[in-house]
């Protein structure tokens, strides 16, 4: 693949992929993940569209409590189901994301549920990188670091920030990205339950 430009991107796409009716559904289904596992029984699968039991994407799973960040752990690669890699995302951000304590059942009442579907990964220049529109992964040798387009935003980081930012969630030197580092671009169609009250 060639790199990403202004003009023409599988990246830069901006149309949303899911209805509404999806979004709630998928939303619905993040939260049951959670509380079926904490109450130790089966998930109640909502009837789900075709779309979300055949489409594979990957799934970045965000919680908040009380507006802050109470977990957020996703996949890279798009190798299941949307249905379930929310399901699996929504659990391993509760459960098993290293920088929390696992999610409670009284927490889970009152969660806040955002769910990030990626787009596939495509090559991009550095100097083509729009903020607010492109997830960032740079990768090099062994080491991949990987943050969400709304992150820049959220901390008002300008491009050179946000590639500096991404390269040290990868453990790599801020300046990596001017040194060999690959850099992979997506969007994402981010949705929570805020956006649909």
């Amino acid at each position: 693949m060639s790199p990403l430009s202004e003009e023409s991107s599988t990246v830069a796409r901006t149309e949303q992929e899911f209805t509404l009716d999806e979004r709630r559904l998928l939303l619905q289904l993040a939260h049951e993940a959670i509380l079926s596992s904490l109450e130790r029984r089966e998930i109640r699968q909502p009837t789900l569209s075709p779309h979300l039991t055949s489409l594979q994407r990957a799934v970045f799973a965000t919680l908040y409590l009380d507006g802050q960040l109470r977990g957020c752990v996703g996949h890279i690669s798009a190798f299941l189901s949307v249905d379930q890699a929310v399901v699996q995302t929504a659990l391993a951000a509760a459960f098993d994301d290293s920088r929390f304590l696992p999610v409670t059942l009284p927490e889970a009442q009152n969660l806040e549920v955002s769910l990030s579907i990626l787009s596939p990964l495509a090559p991009i220049r550095a100097e083509d990188i729009v903020i607010g529109r492109h997830g960032l992964l740079v990768s090099q040798h062994a080491r991949r670091g990987l943050l969400l387009p709304q992150v820049p935003l959220e901390h008002n980081w300008d491009r050179i920030t946000f590639l500096e930012q991404t390269c040290q969630k990868a453990f790599l030197p801020k300046d990596a990205w001017q040194r060999g580092a690959t850099l992979e671009a997506f969007t994402a169609e981010v949705f929570g339950d805020r956006d649909l009250a």
